[in-house]
């Protein structure tokens, strides 16, 4: 195969596999909040929905293995519970906000019907596909993302040329971090570790045989699947900001991006795109849930009963969870991903570092700071925040849900420095 066309399919991969379509209901809201602080947000966004996430794929790609080898450096004991929290969160958060989409967007503006038995329906749907293994399901999910892709750049597109009005000031008092902590809940960073090292090992490698050789391909492939990213997220955020004037005051985050596909394509456009994006979110949910099956049965000797108890498991969450509206269910989300996301962020961080600056004590050191110190933002979502005034007031950036950072980084360079000091001495002993 051609090196560069073997390269762009690498790189439609990849953005396949972070480009969400329940994600698509978070960057307009941002954009009308943003006004004229958009690209601003635009930058805290990208950072943890597209460059965290791409990073997760250089680390598998320098890893070569599976989620469990992402904290395994900590400890066994540590990286199994690392991984069974992932895939509890999987099918807790994400896989029912698919249904709770679905239906605000393609349900709801045509039938009378309530959420529960939308949730339900879908879910039925989800077990029986998961139990059938169906590759239907791949085929549709190859088809689905260009044509969605090419309506939304159309949507963005006329939304630059015919905005309605002027940008307006922006709501945020740090839109950096606001759009860095809504990329959050794109859970791609999560994505990244989880189905990253299937998507590169079913790249097809033939004529690239070497370490180096598959590295330049997958940093090229994420090269193109971020800019792809980049464009989408961006161009919606933007396009929030331009018609913020014309959304309704306290509109949810899918009654603005159907506003905005509205104003763009018509009635008819945003019809056909809610339908695509109604079987894009079951496509997702299809994996999530075959996903965690697929891990519990690997633990338990490859045992189908845990495979389909799982499965079971997973879609009756998705039922329950799947029948609150998708806003609340963006709220219930924020604790577990103060508490996941840094720990995430740092193992990907840490896995793509040199093995000379990746120690066993240096990956414990800093997951272990970076978890102690993500416990105030993890609670601050909880318990009345003015609980914790005063130990936030100690902690660098923990006003802003992100008191982890600085201590992860400090304790990564002393550490470092401690062992290289450590073995100059020895050598000089």
């Amino acid at each position: 195969m051609n090196k560069t066309k073997e390269i762009w399919i690498a790189g439609f991969a990849l953005f396949s596999l972070f480009f969400g379509a329940g994600n698509l209901i978070l960057p307009p809201t941002l954009g009308a909040k943003a006004g004229l602080d958009w690209w601003i947000v635009v930058l805290g966004f990208v950072t943890t929905a597209v460059t965290i996430p791409i990073l997760a794929i250089f680390a598998h790609a320098k890893l070569q293995g599976t989620l469990y080898d992402f904290g395994k450096k900590v400890s066994p004991v540590f990286s199994t519970i690392y991984c069974l929290l992932i895939y509890s969160i999987a099918i807790a958060i994400p896989s029912p906000r698919t249904a709770a989409v679905t239906h605000e967007m393609t349900v709801q503006p045509f039938f009378d019907t309530s959420t529960l038995f939308t949730s339900i329906i879908y879910f039925v749907l989800v077990f029986i596909f998961a139990i059938n293994r169906s590759r239907v399901i791949g085929l549709i999910g190859k088809f689905l993302t260009p044509i969605i892709v090419i309506i939304l750049l159309i949507i963005i597109g006329i939304a630059i040329f015919t905005s309605p009005a002027s940008l307006s000031a922006s709501t945020f008092n740090t839109p950096f971090v606001d759009g860095l902590l809504e990329g959050y809940q794109t859970f791609d960073a999560i994505g990244g570790v989880v189905v990253g090292a299937v998507i590169i090992i079913s790249l097809n490698y033939s004529s690239h045989t070497t370490f180096e050789a598959k590295r330049k391909l997958i940093r090229k492939a994420g090269f193109i699947a971020g800019t792809g990213l980049l464009l989408i997220y961006g161009g919606l955020i933007l396009g929030g900001s331009l018609f913020a004037s014309t959304f309704a005051e306290n509109a949810s985050r899918t009654e603005i991006l159907t506003s905005l596909s509205t104003q763009t394509l018509g009635n008819f456009g945003t019809t056909f795109l809610s339908v695509l994006v109604a079987l894009a979110c079951f496509t997702t949910a299809v994996g999530i849930v075959t996903g965690s099956a697929d891990y519990v049965k690997g633990i338990c000797n490859n045992s189908q009963k845990a495979y389909l108890i799982t499965a079971a498991i997973a879609s009756l969450i998705g039922i329950f969870v799947g029948s609150y509206q998708v806003d609340f269910i963006i709220t219930l989300a924020v604790p577990a991903l103060m508490f996941l996301y840094p720990i995430t962020i740092m193992l990907i961080l840490l896995n793509i570092v040199p093995d000379k600056f990746a120690s066993k004590l240096v990956f414990r050191g800093v997951i272990l700071v970076t978890f102690i110190f993500s416990i105030p933002d993890f609670l601050g979502f909880i318990i009345p925040r003015e609980n914790l005034t005063g130990i936030k007031s100690i902690i660098p950036l923990a006003e802003n849900s992100l008191g982890w950072v600085l201590p992860a980084l400090l304790t990564f360079a002393l550490l470092n420095l401690s062992t290289f000091k450590s073995e100059k001495d020895k050598l000089q002993a």
